[in-house]
């Protein structure tokens, strides 16, 4: 038997304490009289031979609804269930350029980084068996959610994730350095970072060749996910009035290097110029990374 409020228990004391104050002064006559030599002889009356045990059963009574409040339950049965998963870092990145706005939602367009919130959501809600991490990163990498089984956390904290949310930049070895870090103490047999950028690398003291390189010395593969549309996108700006207007911006990706990370640890590299593509890179990867 567990109680989920058990702090309802604490006010059990103070409730008994109440209704023995309360019994006393209920004892305490209206009348005083210099002797009760006169009342010896009279017989109790119901009221009185039962006057101890009514206090028993209010007390009784007031801990059970205490009891109720702190909500008891008892499992049906004792089971062990032993599964085996993979240990996921997903690797997102957050720079300004993930604002670009060449992606659809349905019928409405929507920025990068909106719509691989969606579609990561979607992921996670595949892996039941598997711990999973989120790690962000611009011009530096900010661990969003350490590796956990509590996949709500997980979406809660992806629910936070917006661009710009850390210094401007692509640190892509940085990036991955750091959900490597998250795989280091991992004791499963499959460790697997999914690093999705939109960009090339200019920020962060690490080489995304050292990273990879570390990353096949720690056996785990870095799938690495090309995202936006090639040529201009539209992308946001201010003007002088404070309204947002788009401009046609070419935002540059450096997919030759994103393939040799994903090669350097056999691995894939994934292009997903749109939503449905996107979508479907996911659900390859979730294919290929089951155990």
């Amino acid at each position: 038997m567990t109680f989920v409020a058990v702090f309802f228990w604490a006010l059990a004391p103070l409730a008994v304490a109440v209704l023995w104050v309360a019994r006393r002064r209920q004892k305490e006559g209206g009348l005083r009289f210099s002797s009760q030599e006169l009342l010896r002889g009279l017989k109790k009356t119901p009221r009185q031979r039962w006057e101890g045990s009514l206090f028993v059963l209010r007390a009784a009574a007031v801990i059970l609804m205490i009891g109720a409040l702190a909500r008891p339950r008892a499992p049906i049965a004792d089971s062990k269930i032993e599964t085996e998963g993979v240990d996921i870092v997903l690797a997102l990145d957050v720079s300004t350029s993930m604002l670009a706005e060449d992606f659809l939602w349905g019928q409405q367009r929507r920025n990068r980084v909106e719509v691989v919130k969606e579609v990561v959501r979607d992921f996670i809600a595949q892996r039941t068996n598997d711990r999973l991490s989120l790690v962000v990163f611009g011009a530096r990498p900010y661990v969003a959610c350490p590796l956990t089984f509590d996949h709500g956390w997980l979406l809660e904290s992806l629910s936070r994730v917006k661009a710009g949310m850390v210094e401007d930049g692509t640190a892509i070895g940085s990036g991955l350095a750091a959900s490597l870090n998250r795989l280091r103490g991992s004791k499963v047999k499959s460790r697997v970072v999914v690093l999705l950028t939109d960009g090339r690398n200019n920020a962060g003291k690490i080489a995304p060749v050292t990273a990879a390189e570390a990353a096949a010395a720690l056996k785990a593969k870095v799938y690495t996910i090309g995202v936006g549309s090639q040529g201009e996108v539209p992308y946001p700006v201010r003007d002088l009035f404070g309204n947002t207007v788009y401009q046609q911006v070419r935002i540059d990706l450096d997919e030759d290097l994103l393939k040799k990370i994903a090669q350097a640890t056999g691995a894939q590299y994934f292009r997903a110029a749109d939503t449905g593509s996107l979508q479907k890179v996911y659900a390859e990867i979730d294919k290929l990374e089951k155990t």
